[in-house]
Formats: C-alpha cells, sequence, structure tokens
C-alpha cells in the first residue's frame, strides 16, 4: 500500500502514509546511535503516526508536528542509551525545532514527548498530545489498549509497518531497568 491509499475499516476510510519525510530525516541523522533498531524504531514512529491520524484524522492538517514527535518521542532510549530518555528525547526535539526554525512548535511537542507514556487522559492545553499520546499506548499495547480504533485498522497498521523487534527490545530494556533499578524500571510513566 503507498502514501495516500485508502483503506476500508467498520468506520471512515482511513489514509495510510506511507512516506514521511519530516520523519526519515531526523531517523536518519540518528542511524549510528540507533544502530540495529533503526527498522524496529523506525516502523514504531511510522505507526504512531499512522494511528494518530487514524484516531484523529484533524491531525492530518498539522502532520509535520506529529512526525517530529514521533521521531524523537523514544530516541533518547539510544542516544542517550538510557531507559530514562523523556528529557534527552525532548532535549533532541528542542534543539530539532531550533535548526528548522520553528520554535513556536517547542512547547507542543515538548508536551507530545513528555505526556506520550501518562496512564491517564491529558487534558492540557495542546491538542495533538491526546491523540499521540493514545496512538503510542495502542502500538506498544500491541492493540490491546485500542482506545475503540478499530482493529482491522490495527492490524492494517501494523500488518504494513511490522515490530521488526521493537517490543522485544522494550522487554529487554524493561528487564534490564528492573535489575538495576527495582524501585523504578518504568521512569518514563506518568500518572
Amino acid at each position: 500500500m503507498r502514501d495516500g491509499t485508502p483503506f476500508s475499516i467498520d468506520s471512515p476510510a482511513v489514509t495510510l502514509r506511507d512516506d514521511l519525510p519530516a520523519v526519515d530525516e531526523i531517523l536518519e541523522l540518528h542511524r549510528s546511535e540507533i544502530g540495529g533498531d533503526f527498522t524496529a524504531y523506525r516502523n514504531h514512529t511510522y505507526r504512531v503516526v499512522n494511528l494518530c491520524l487514524a484516531l484523529s484524522p484533524d491531525c492530518a492538517d498539522r502532520l509535520h508536528k506529529v512526525c517530529i514527535a514521533a521521531a524523537f518521542h523514544d530516541l533518547g532510549i539510544w542516544t542517550a542509551g538510557t531507559f530514562d530518555y523523556l528529557s534527552p528525547s525532548v532535549t533532541l526535539a528542542q534543539t530539532h525545532l531550533e535548526r528548522i526554525r520553528q520554535p513556536d512548535w517547542t512547547e507542543e511537542i515538548t508536551a507530545m514527548v513528555l505526556e506520550h507514556h501518562k496512564i491517564s487522559t491529558y487534558r492540557g492545553p495542546w491538542t495533538l498530545v491526546e491523540p499521540f499520546r493514545r496512538a503510542d499506548w495502542v502500538d506498544v499495547s500491541m492493540g490491546l489498549r485500542s482506545f475503540s480504533l478499530p482493529r482491522p485498522t490495527v492490524d492494517q497498521i501494523r500488518s504494513r509497518w511490522p515490530s521488526a523487534g521493537f517490543h522485544r527490545r522494550l522487554v529487554q530494556l524493561t528487564l534490564s531497568r528492573w535489575r538495576r533499578h527495582p524501585l523504578s524500571p518504568l521512569p518514563m510513566l506518568r500518572l
């Protein structure tokens, strides 16, 4: 399936975004740091973007922001070598926004990164944060937490961009963190 090709589900048609240059540009800059997890993380970012759009089609007109947040939201795992990665990921995103001369996007994209593992609903001022948070939860839970997104939509997105070891890596990182920090195994979670 190519960019712009809709597929049918039990709700309105969803268009898969198969070509996300903003994501690819950012990830290419960090390819060596991501290393063997590159395909796994790239696929995760593509799933998150597409799930975000499926959850909230009005996000499409702000696609560039969603792409930037998706590319950076977990990147600190590899660039900072830590499972306590939210702050390093935010720093990378903020530096990027300065580089592309979009400082007015900083607060919203920072909120998207910081709140993407929030357990409860985000109720702040930024409208992209909640669909982005939900999209990440749908992907990380492999669709078990769906926020009423039809299963065929989740399956289509997961089929187009397979895990490629991403979920296995999350389990490995969680177990490693738990062994070293048993009282703080998931430092990125927010209530």
